[in-house]
Order: C-alpha cells, then sequence, then structure tokens
C-alpha cells in the first residue's frame, strides 16, 4: 500500500494502546503489592507506567474520539468471566503485551524512538509474567495444607474434582504402568482440572509429561533425574519437589534447589512396597530443619493424623484416605478440619 497513513487514526491507535497497557500493569501492580507483598515487583509495574504515561502526551489524548470507537461496543465471552486468580493475571499480562506491540509498531510512524522503547517495556513484562507466575506457585504451594497423590482408580477424575470441592488445593498425578498415551490424557485433564479450582497441579517423575500438560511442576523420588536437570528442562518457574525418607536426603535435595520435599514414608505404605517407615523422629526432625515447605506422607489417615501432627507436621499428603473414601469431599474437609493453619 501506497497510501499514507491518516495522522488521526494513528494518534488513536497510540492513544487507546497506551490506555491499555497502564490499565493492565496497574492490575498486575496491584496484586504484586497488596496479593504478593512484593515490592520489587510492584516498583517494576510502577516504573513502567510512569514511562508509558512520559508518551501519553496531550496530543495523543486529544484524538480519542469514544463516541464514534466501534471497539467500544465489541466483546467476547472470554472477557466477561475469570476463572481463578492465575487466569485474571494471564489475561492482563497478555493484554500489555499485545498493547506494546501494537504501540511497537504504530509507534515507528509517529516518533522513531517509540519503537525501541515500547519494545524494550515488552521483554521487561515477560520478565515480570515469568516471575510473577513462579512467585504464584510457590505462595499457593506454602499456603497448601494438605496434599492428595492420586492412585489408578475408575473414578479418578470424579474423586479428584470431589476432593477439589472440599478444598484440596494441591494434587500430584501418580500412575507408573498406564500406557503414555493414556497418562497423557489423563494428566492433560487433570491439570484442567485442578486450575479450573484454582488448584496447583504436580506430575509424578516425568518431567516431559508435566512440560506437555502445563502443570505446575514435578514431584521427583531418590531414583529420578537430578533436580538441576529437572530444573533445566522446566524452566525456573515450575515447582519441582523431591521425596525424602532422612536426614542426609533432606539435606541433598534442598542443597540441590527442591521447593518442597516430601517427608516419609511415617508409616508403612502399600504405595511404597518394601519401603522401611521413616516414623515420627523424622517428622519431628523435619519441623526443627527444613527451610523449604514440607509434606509429611506415608500411611497417614484419619487414626493416625493427630500423631503426625503431634510430631510437629503441618502440610501432609495422602493417598489412599482420599482415593479410596466413599465420599472424597467429606474425607478432604474431614483432613482439612484437623490440620493447623498457617502463617
Amino acid at each position: 500500500m501506497n497510501a499514507q497513513p491518516h495522522p488521526l487514526a494513528i494518534a488513536r491507535i497510540l492513544d487507546a494502546n497506551l490506555d491499555r497497557a497502564r490499565e493492565g500493569l496497574r492490575i498486575i501492580e496491584e496484586w504484586c503489592r497488596f496479593g504478593l507483598n512484593h515490592s520489587q515487583l510492584a516498583q517494576s509495574c510502577k516504573e513502567m507506567r510512569q514511562e508509558l504515561a512520559q508518551w501519553h502526551t496531550a496530543d495523543l489524548r486529544l484524538a480519542r474520539d469514544t463516541p464514534a470507537d466501534v471497539g467500544t461496543s465489541l466483546s467476547h465471552p472470554g472477557e466477561e468471566t475469570r476463572s481463578s486468580l492465575e487466569n485474571l493475571l494471564q489475561a492482563n499480562l497478555c493484554r500489555v503485551q499485545e498493547a506494546l506491540r501494537v504501540l511497537e509498531e504504530y509507534g515507528k510512524l509517529y516518533n522513531p524512538l517509540m519503537g525501541e522503547s515500547f519494545k524494550q517495556l515488552r521483554y521487561q513484562v515477560y520478565a515480570i509474567e515469568s516471575q510473577l507466575l513462579a512467585t504464584h506457585r510457590l505462595q499457593q504451594l506454602k499456603a497448601a495444607r494438605l496434599y492428595l497423590v492420586t492412585s489408578p482408580s475408575e473414578n479418578l477424575f470424579a474423586t479428584v474434582e470431589a476432593s477439589l470441592k472440599g478444598g484440596l488445593t494441591l494434587v500430584q498425578y501418580r500412575d507408573k504402568n498406564t500406557d503414555d498415551l493414556i497418562r497423557f490424557q489423563n494428566a492433560q485433564r487433570l491439570c484442567q482440572l485442578c486450575h479450573d479450582y484454582g488448584a496447583l497441579f504436580l506430575v509424578n517423575d516425568r518431567v516431559d509429561l508435566a512440560l506437555a500438560v502445563n502443570a505446575d511442576g514435578i514431584h521427583l523420588g531418590q531414583q529420578d533425574l537430578p533436580i538441576a536437570i529437572a530444573r533445566q528442562i522446566l524452566g525456573p518457574n515450575r515447582i519441582i519437589g523431591r521425596s525424602t525418607t532422612n536426614p542426609q536426603e533432606m539435606a541433598k535435595a534442598i542443597a540441590e534447589g527442591a521447593d518442597y520435599i516430601g517427608v516419609g514414608p511415617v508409616y508403612e505404605t502399600p504405595t511404597k512396597v518394601g519401603k522401611a517407615a521413616a516414623g515420627l523422629d523424622y517428622v519431628s526432625y523435619a519441623a526443627q530443619n527444613s527451610p523449604v515447605p514440607w509434606f509429611a506422607i506415608g500411611g497417614i489417615d484419619q487414626t493416625n493424623l493427630g500423631d503426625v501432627l503431634k510430631a510437629g507436621a503441618k502440610q501432609v499428603a495422602v493417598v489412599r484416605e482420599i482415593m479410596q473414601s466413599p465420599n472424597p469431599t467429606d474425607a478432604t474437609q474431614d483432613l482439612l478440619a484437623q490440620l493447623p493453619a498457617l502463617n
């Protein structure tokens, strides 16, 4: 096209997208400030808003013509609801990124300095997105009192959803023997289910499967990949947990960068055939020495939960107590009612 761009139309595009980017950043900033209490992220958002404000000059504002804007009446059902906090944050991050891309391209027609300025701002938003997602996941992990590790079941999805309805916020998909295609389909469906309820979803052992379904992270056993290799594959923003059975394994997992550890098996369990119980002494040791979140696991149920809590546990993981319950919602609520509030 050889026609010269219409200066007024360019100004209206720049004005609209400056508004869009500043509004989206403010929404992100408010969560960083009040939800995460993260001063560095909040400050980064504030500085970007101020830089955008410097470009939002009077001549661009004067080009605004809201009554004649055909876009004000356009909408999409996806914009009318937010299924979770993560969905809200992601939607606004995308909004900012798209607006900055528009500003980068159309800005070149208005002021040659705009293109590079908005390009750099867009890269900053990508970095904030990564840090924000990682911080949000870790906060959810620290707040999760109850952790469900699944076992193969004909009622897998119904059981997990019933537990989510009961207040569960952390799920690990564990299935050692099913064919990969079925495991992928199950993990994909469970991941979506957990995210619909605002819960974290982790995959046992399989880093490739966790990536394929966009899981929040991975849980590794002692014989699985080194944490450093899993981190290299998964990137810095996903959760990595490690099973530990004694203080030496705990120290090693923490030194290698585990985001959380499993402590157990507290009692002998058919989930870990042939594995000797670590016992309550190890629970007490973890309570006094672990600097990262930890979950007591292994044979824990309503009959012995009190002893596990007395030993110092505040977060616990269960398998059979929910997976084999005739009413997973009630079982979840009963367990949560006994677990202490977390600071």
